[in-house]
């Protein structure tokens, strides 16, 4: 099932095997994988508490 990331980018949900919250040079941002390779990010969120608000909010769509 495909869900709109944001303006430019839909993921595959079903080939998506992992997500992370992660600290990067730039902010927090939730990373999709496909397997090990990362397939796309989310914008960056002030806190994790913010970025893991944002992710749960993603897949209430879907579930």
């Amino acid at each position: 099932m495909f869900i709109k990331l944001n303006d430019r980018v839909y993921i595959n949900l079903d080939r998506i095997t992992r997500t992370k919250i992660d600290h990067v040079e730039d902010g927090i941002r939730v990373r999709f994988y496909e397997g090990k390779d990362q397939v796309a990010k989310s914008q960056k969120f002030e806190d994790v508490k913010a970025a893991d608000k944002w992710l749960k909010e993603l897949l209430k769509k879907v579930i």
